[in-house]
């Protein structure tokens, strides 16, 4: 039996995909993923059979790669950004453990969305801070609020994930409620869209004005702790540097 590599390819344009990324994906004999990542690395994947498929079918692809690995199969199971946040390492050891399988599973870390997203806007993430996505779709949106307060409330630097969709147009403006109560009006916001892909787009806002630009799924939100600020048109959040 082979193993399976879960790849982490980064934000999407392969000057930001890993080495060790770019190694395991051309040596291995199957690759598996969301439709949308497969069509970003498809350059490298002309020789290897391809099983892609659409969103909410994560167990299902988990599933067929131990079933190729168990059959001698180098697999490689792709996600977008580094596969340990928000991507398919955890499904896919989870799904290991259930079916008590002994393929050995590599999980191989990637350039993630907030990190992408911040490089574009400066230095945001310079001291602590928390990431949050904002999809119900696998925690309850109580849950979701309740960190919002928290984090706002210790005065973390906050990334937003999945900040809209078409179905999904209000949490966002509660998130911005909650954190109303916590920061100043004026506390800067990032938003970039396609972070480190062809399509990048950012805006430099406020917490006030965020809601005023376009804002979707493609979009990391970026919301500054009391002590950032805007120079030059980049968001700096101070380390506490004697300067």
């Amino acid at each position: 039996m082979k193993k399976i590599v879960v790849v982490g390819i980064g934000p999407g344009d392969e000057a930001y995909m890993t080495p060790a990324a770019r190694e395991a994906i051309i040596s291995s004999d199957v690759i598996i993923g969301y439709k949308t990542y497969i069509d970003l690395i498809s350059h490298l994947i002309t020789d290897k059979k391809v099983v892609d498929s659409g969103m909410k079918r994560e167990i299902e692809r988990c599933n067929l790669a131990l079933d190729f690995a168990e059959e001698g199969a180098a697999v490689a199971l792709v996600s977008s950004g580094d596969p340990g946040i928000y991507g398919m390492a955890g499904a896919m050891l989870e799904v290991k453990t259930q079916r008590d399988s002994k393929v050995e599973i590599e999980v191989i870390p990637g350039v993630t969305a907030v990190s992408a997203a911040a490089a574009v806007l400066g230095a945001p993430l310079m001291h602590d801070f928390a990431v949050i996505s904002l999809s119900d779709l696998l925690t309850d949106w109580k849950v979701i609020k309740k960190r919002l307060q928290l984090a706002a409330e210790g005065d973390f630097v906050i990334a937003l994930y999945n900040p809209k969709s078409k179905g999904r147009v209000t949490q966002i403006e509660e998130a911005r409620e909650i954190l109303l109560h916590y920061r100043e009006k004026e506390t800067p916001v990032g938003l970039v869209r396609n972070a480190k892909r062809a399509e990048e787009a950012a805006v430099v806002t406020t917490l006030k004005e965020m809601l005023q630009h376009p804002i979707d799924m493609l979009t990391v939100v970026i919301i500054g702790n009391s002590n950032t600020f805007v120079e030059n048109g980049k968001i700096i959040t101070p380390r506490g540097y004697q300067l």
